[in-house]
């Protein structure tokens, strides 16, 4: 595995204004500066962020950590291929994340868009290294996809979403790469999956085809390597893949599903309020799909939540007080239960 050439990044955090309605959010902060960041997860300690970034001077995500309050990003994936999905484990002191860097140093080519909007899905393979990202190594060798990876409470299982069955289906392993398993089986796109922190429940998105002529389409864009996701909600499941039930049923795409402290009730991104826009906004639900509350209230895009360990604080991606067009940043602000 090719050395990491250590690139860090020095920006401040900076406090910016919640939205009108924004009342479950105070003291929001920008963490990051121009370019696209998205997918911060927390470490099990809560100090430090690790997130998907690609800068001006680059082609493709890269992995990136850095302190949970803004300071020194440094880059911990090799710049080689696109990364995506980082998470810590092994008491914060590894990471592991998905990188098409096996395939060349290249950036795989975008998706062609002259067939709607799609999601590419690349040769992905989880890689495992040290916090700083030296002494990588390859955990999956599945063909095609395997991404979207985070771990159990108890810090013993991956679980991920992979096309190595044939079908974009979700898996969970050791973080050894041992006892692989598959939970789901039904056709469609099961994705984003996250554990509960009692480690009972998974909770993922999912979208399922309807009708022939839906199956049909959907088959035709996985043999192309590209997924459409456009239409998704959000489901939950035991650990174990057992007593599989869909959560909601909104219009447009409800994605980026994470656990609210509680465990009774789930945050998400949704852009039900306009399914044909970029207007995602974070919402809230029960387990049983009652209780829709929305929480930001941007015109811009907001997804990809996460609680902090504690629960006071809460992280996500937003567009919102962006330098250029459709720039993505990462925020965080105190989290207000009860306003």
């Amino acid at each position: 595995m090719a050395s990491i050439a250590l690139l860090l990044i020095v920006a401040q955090s900076a406090a910016v204004p919640a939205e009108s309605g924004e009342v479950h959010l105070r003291n929001v902060r920008q963490l990051t500066f121009g370019g696209q960041n998205a997918e911060a997860y927390y470490s099990a300690s809560g100090r430090l962020l690790i997130f998907q970034r690609q800068g001006p001077d680059e082609q493709c995500d890269q992995m990136y950590v850095m302190s949970a309050a803004g300071g020194a990003l440094h880059r911990v994936s090799s710049g080689r291929g696109r990364t995506t999905c980082g998470y810590f484990y092994d008491r914060d002191r590894r990471i592991f994340y998905s990188s098409t860097e096996h395939g060349g140093a290249a950036c795989p080519p975008r998706p062609d868009y002259s067939q709607g909007y799609v999601w590419a899905l690349y040769d992905y393979d989880i890689y495992t290294a040290e916090q700083d990202g030296s002494h990588a190594r390859r955990l999956t060798t599945n063909p095609g996809y395997d991404a979207e990876a985070t771990l159990s409470p108890d810090g013993r299982t991956i679980v991920f979403t992979s096309l190595s069955g044939g079908d974009l289906d979700i898996y969970t392993m050791g973080v050894d790469g041992s006892h692989l398993k598959r939970l789901t089986t039904t056709l469609g796109y099961d994705g984003g999956p996250f554990f509960s922190h009692d480690g009972r429940l998974i909770v993922y998105r999912a979208y399922h085809p309807a009708t022939a002529a839906d199956s049909a389409g959907y088959r035709d864009l996985l043999a192309k390597r590209l997924v459409r996701p456009t239409r998704m909600d959000l489901w939950v499941m035991n650990a174990d893949g057992s007593d599989q039930r869909q959560v909601t049923q909104l219009d447009g795409a409800s994605f980026a599903p994470y656990f609210h402290p509680d465990d009774r009730r789930i945050i998400f991104a949704s852009n039900t309020r306009n399914p044909a826009s970029r207007d995602f906004d974070l919402y809230l639900v029960n387990l049983d799909g009652s209780g829709l509350e929305r929480v930001t209230t941007s015109p811009e895009f907001d997804a990809f939540p996460m609680f902090s360990p504690d629960g006071t604080r809460l992280v996500w991606a937003s567009n919102r007080h962006g330098s250029a067009p459709h720039e993505t940043n990462i925020f965080v602000a105190d989290w207000v239960e009860r306003p």
